[in-house]
C-alpha cells in the first residue's frame, strides 16, 4: 500500500507549492514541476518514476487534454478563422523550422530535431488569457484573435504530435497494420471525429441525461474521452489526440459547463498533478552547465518564433502592427502544452534524456517570460 503514501505526499506538495506559485504571480504548474524535482531523484529521492506514477500521469494528460478541448471556443474560431488560422499556421511553421535548423546545426539527428521543432510549436494562452483580463484586453480584436489562433494552434500541436509519435516514436506500442493501411485507418479516424462532434456526442449526452444515476453525464462524458483516446491509441497515433477533440465534441453540446465543473475537479484534483509531478521527476541537474548555451540559444529561440511567426500571421490578416505585436507576444508563451509534447516524446523516445531537463527549463522561461512581453506590448498600444 506504499503507493498511497506516495500520491498523499504528491497531492499535498503540490498544493501548497502551486499555492506559493500563484502567491507570487507565477503559473500553478510551475509548482507542480518543482514539486517533482524536489520529491524526485533530483533533490530529495522520496518519490521514484515508477510505473504507478506513471500510469496516474498517463490518465493525467488524458484528462488535461480533455479539459482543453472542452474549453475551446470554435464561436470564436468561426468568428476570427482568417486571422486566426494565419496566426496559428505561421506560428507553428516558424518554431518547427528554424528549431529543427538550430538542433541540427547543434548535433541532433533529423527525427530528434524535428520533434524538438513540434515541441516548441505548442503554445499555452492560460497565462496571457490572465494578462488580457487583467488589462482590460480580452474583448479586443488582438485579445479574440489570440483566442482564436489558440484554437487552430492547439489542433495543429495535436495532429503533428500524433503523426509523429505513430510514424517515428518507439517507447510505445502502435499499429501492427502496414503503414499504408495505418495511415488509411489513422485518416478515417478523423472521419470518426466529425461524426462524433457532430451527432454521435450530442445523442449520447443526451441520452445520458435521461438515465437514474445523478453522474450519468459526466461518466458518459468520461466514456466519450477514454474510447477515443482508445481508438487514436490502437491506430498508432498519441492518446491525447482522441481525448482532445472528445473534449470538442462535448463542448459543442448543453453539458459543457456540467461536464468541466466535474471532470476539472477530478482532473486537477488528483490525476493531472501527477503528471506534472512527473515530468519534474525525469529532470536531472548534471551537465545543465554543460548545457547553458544550448539553454540560452534555444529560449531565445523559442521566444522569437512564436513572436515574430504569429506576428506576421496578424500582419498578414490585415492587423496592424500594434494588434500584430499584442498577437505575437500573446502566443509566446508554451506552458503546460509544451510540457505535454515533451513528456509525450520522452516516452516515445523522440526527445533524448540528456536534453530532457534542459528543453523543460526552456519551457518554463517562455512561460515566465511571456506575461511579461505581453504587458509591455499592451502598453505600447495605449500610449
Amino acid at each position: 500500500m506504499g503507493y498511497l503514501g506516495t500520491l498523499a505526499l504528491i497531492l499535498v506538495t503540490t498544493m501548497f507549492l502551486s499555492h506559493f506559485s500563484l502567491k507570487f504571480g507565477v503559473p500553478a504548474v510551475i509548482g507542480e514541476l518543482l514539486a517533482g524535482v524536489l520529491l524526485g531523484p533530483a533533490i530529495l529521492g522520496w518519490v521514484q518514476p515508477t510505473h504507478f506514477v506513471a500510469e496516474f500521469a498517463e490518465i493525467g494528460v488524458i484528462f488535461l487534454m480533455f479539459i482543453a478541448g472542452l474549453e475551446s471556443d470554435l464561436g470564436m474560431l468561426k468568428r476570427y478563422f482568417r486571422p486566426g488560422v494565419l496566426v496559428a499556421v505561421i506560428g507553428v511553421i516558424f518554431p518547427v523550422g528554424l528549431i529543427w535548423a538550430f538542433s541540427r546545426w547543434w548535433g541532433f539527428n533529423f527525427v530528434a530535431a524535428s520533434f524538438l521543432g513540434i515541441t516548441f510549436a505548442a503554445t499555452s494562452v492560460s497565462i496571457s488569457v490572465e494578462v488580457l483580463k487583467e488589462l482590460a484586453a480580452l474583448d479586443t480584436r488582438s485579445g479574440a484573435t489570440i483566442l482564436g489562433a489558440a484554437v487552430v494552434d492547439d489542433i495543429l500541436t495535436v495532429i503533428i504530435l500524433s503523426i509523429a509519435v505513430g510514424i517515428f516514436g518507439t517507447g510505445q506500442p502502435v499499429s501492427s497494420l502496414p503503414l499504408w493501411l495505418s495511415l488509411l485507418a489513422q485518416v478515417a479516424y478523423f472521419g470518426v471525429i466529425y461524426v462524433v462532434v457532430k451527432w454521435a456526442a450530442p445523442y449520447l449526452m443526451h441520452l445520458a441525461e435521461r438515465l437514474f444515476p445523478s453522474s450519468a453525464v459526466t461518466v458518459m462524458s468520461l466514456l466519450l474521452c477514454l474510447g477515443m483516446a482508445y481508438l487514436a491509441d490502437a491506430l498508432g497515433m498519441s492518446a491525447v489526440i482522441g481525448a482532445f477533440f472528445a473534449g470538442v465534441a462535448v463542448s459543442q453540446t448543453p453539458y459543457r459547463t456540467e461536464v468541466d465543473h466535474s471532470l476539472t475537479a477530478i482532473g486537477y484534483g488528483v490525476f493531472i498533478p501527477v503528471f506534472f509531478v512527473s515530468i519534474g521527476l525525469n529532470m536531472r541537474f548534471a551537465g545543465l552547465s554543460r548545457d547553458a548555451v544550448f539553454i540560452i540559444g534555444l529560449t531565445l529561440l523559442a521566444l522569437a518564433t512564436k513572436w515574430v511567426g504569429c506576428g506576421l500571421g496578424a500582419r498578414l490578416a490585415g492587423l496592424g502592427w500594434h494588434d500584430a505585436n499584442v498577437i505575437g507576444a500573446g502566443m509566446v508563451s508554451r506552458g503546460e502544452m509544451a510540457l505535454i509534447v515533451a513528456q509525450i516524446g520522452f516516452d516515445a523516445h523522440l526527445l533524448h534524456e540528456d536534453y530532457y531537463s534542459s528543453v523543460i527549463i526552456v519551457i518554463i522561461l517562455t512561460t515566465l517570460i511571456a506575461p511579461f512581453m505581453l504587458k509591455a506590448a499592451l502598453r505600447q498600444v495605449r500610449a
